[in-house]
């Protein structure tokens, strides 16, 4: 038998590719932290996988709650005891403005906690299983990136605060640009890993998208089947696929994006992202992190 694949994932758009994978020779075994448990598992069983291959074991997690973001890690690392883990997934992502107060009294709107920030501490926490794992960090990106309020990081300090009145449209772009951010950091401080970004492409017949106000005549876009594996109507499946698989990496360290129609974005795309003094201040230390939330991580 095919040596087995383990994987961390944070699980929101990611139920169509999970599910191609639940469909390899390979054996997939998948920790997975959602926040509706229940729903989730019942998604999972409705898709009668073969059980004796692969394994999902599902447990909670608030990306809006540190300290739940804290459990799930120990959780998911007594799950994997002494495997090797292959993959971490991360695959989660909100859309909402910044009209009110952040979650748990954060400084911060929730999108740039969910989009970001809590995924960055999931990393420092798994940092060392990861490192010892070499495992490939596959993190889901996006376009959006591109729509940086006047490609400008100092709009960044205004527009991703609490109750700034920033509408989704901002928040999105500049919360996935700082988890861009994100991702060159760890592509520097995890050398022993292969770090991802990856979009799933730019699907304008899906509900956050026409939220957005996106339409088929902008760079990128797709149709559902082209953007999504059998019709799924929540990400590209195609490509968040090819993230897992893909063996070409490019020489260079900071070509790091894989597009939606499967190829590295030159990286004059997201040229302003490569600033590692901008990187090192959106990515806080994990003491930092605990400090300004009010725990200490014991």
């Amino acid at each position: 038998m095919a040596t087995s694949k383990f994987v961390i994932a944070t699980e929101s758009k990611g139920f169509e590719t999970i599910k191609q994978l639940l469909q390899q020779q390979v054996p997939y075994h998948f920790i997975l932290g959602v926040r509706d448990t229940k729903s989730t598992k019942a998604a999972y069983n409705d898709l009668k996988f073969d059980s004796l291959k692969h394994t999902i074991c599902i447990l909670p997690l608030d990306l809006s709650h540190l300290k739940s973001v804290q459990h799930f890690a120990q959780q998911a690392l007594s799950q994997l005891a002494s495997n090797k883990l292959d993959y971490l997934f991360l695959n989660a992502g909100m859309l909402d403005d910044a009209s009110g107060l952040g979650p748990n009294g954060s400084e911060w709107c929730e999108g740039y906690v969910v989009n970001h920030l809590a995924q960055h501490y999931l990393v420092h926490l798994l940092r060392d299983t990861l490192a010892d794992s070499k495992s490939r960090l596959v993190i889901v990106s996006s376009g959006a990136i591109r729509g940086l309020r006047g490609q400008d990081p100092a709009t960044l300090d205004v527009d991703l605060k609490a109750n700034s009145g920033a509408g989704f449209r901002v928040v999105y772009s500049a919360s996935k640009f700082v988890q861009l951010l994100g991702t060159h950091y760890w592509r520097r401080a995890l050398p022993w890993c292969q770090v991802i970004a990856v979009s799933p492409g730019l699907i304008p017949n899906t509900k956050l998208a026409q939220t957005m106000s996106l339409s088929m005549d902008m760079p990128d876009a797709k149709t559902i089947p082209e953007g999504a594996i059998q019709g799924s109507h929540s990400t590209g499946a195609q490509n968040l696929l090819r993230a897992f698989t893909i063996t070409d990496i490019p020489a260079d360290p900071e070509q790091i994006f894989l597009t939606s129609w499967g190829e590295w974005w030159p990286k004059d795309v997201y040229a302003i992202s490569l600033d590692t003094a901008l990187q090192d201040k959106w990515c806080l230390s994990k003491a930092d992190i605990e400090s300004s939330n009010g725990f200490n991580g014991q």
